[in-house]
């Protein structure tokens, strides 16, 4: 074979070799992100807002099972508004020319303990509801007691957003 011809075939190989390479590559990257989407399919998400889940109450008790999760949520909320100011005052702080570590941790340790304060009083008042239900419709509302929030909703790509001014009830 002439030099010429070998640089040639040389190049060809190279060539082809590139293009195998990028098309394992894609073969794999393409596989995991159907695997990711198969199983994103799979697990369990939260039907719906509490109010969706009401909905499918028998007529009878829906009424007073959204009165009692109404008063709940009232009941909870000026924990949860606690827990949202102590932690825009840490932003704050964090934002500030004078930062007072010792001050920053406290604040946000104040606004975990209301914001699991508001969310026990609700898990409470849930399971007392519950209780309080037929089999077919505790079956039903029992999805309430699923955690939800502003996490979830970031993991699960923000599918239910959430504004804070225009909540009604905190989510549980």
């Amino acid at each position: 074979m002439s030099p010429k011809a070998l640089k040639i075939a040389l190049v060809g190989s190279v060539a082809l070799n590139l293009f195998a390479a990028a098309a394992l590559t894609t073969l794999f990257v393409t596989r995991a992100q159907v695997e990711d989407r198969v199983e994103a399919q799979h697990r369990t998400h939260r039907t719906g807002s509490p109010m969706r889940l009401i909905a499918q109450l028998d007529p009878a008790v829906r009424e007073r099972v959204r009165d009692t999760l109404r008063a709940s949520a009232l009941a909870a909320r000026p924990d949860f508004e606690e827990a949202r100011l102590k932690r825009r005052q840490a932003v704050e702080m964090g934002r500030s020319a004078t930062f007072d570590t010792t001050r920053a941790t406290a604040l946000l340790e104040q606004s975990r303990t209301a914001e699991l304060r508001g969310r026990a009083r609700l898990e409470a008042d849930a399971v007392a509801l519950l209780a309080t239900l037929e089999p077919e419709d505790r079956r039903a509302l029992s999805e309430i007691l699923t955690r939800r929030g502003r996490a979830a909703n970031r993991d699960h790509g923000g599918r239910e957003s959430h504004k804070e001014g225009s909540r009604t009830t905190p989510s549980t």
